[in-house]
């Protein structure tokens, strides 16, 4: 599923920046991923698969 259509970002890319990057936040997972947002939309929900991705990872 895409999390953000204007730069073609994947939950499972969003997913993986996640697991490698444990202390970003949706944002700056972006720019990791090589990208910024452009229209703001998808942040909120890219915050919560950061959230739950990061749940699920072992203390």
């Amino acid at each position: 599923m895409y999390v953000c259509i204007c730069n073609a970002i994947r939950e499972k890319d969003l997913r993986g920046a996640a697991r490698s990057c444990p202390r970003s936040d949706a944002e700056a997972l972006y720019g990791r991923l090589g990208f910024k947002p452009q229209c703001g939309q998808c942040l909120e929900d890219a915050d919560e698969i950061v959230a739950d991705e990061r749940a699920c990872q072992p203390a």
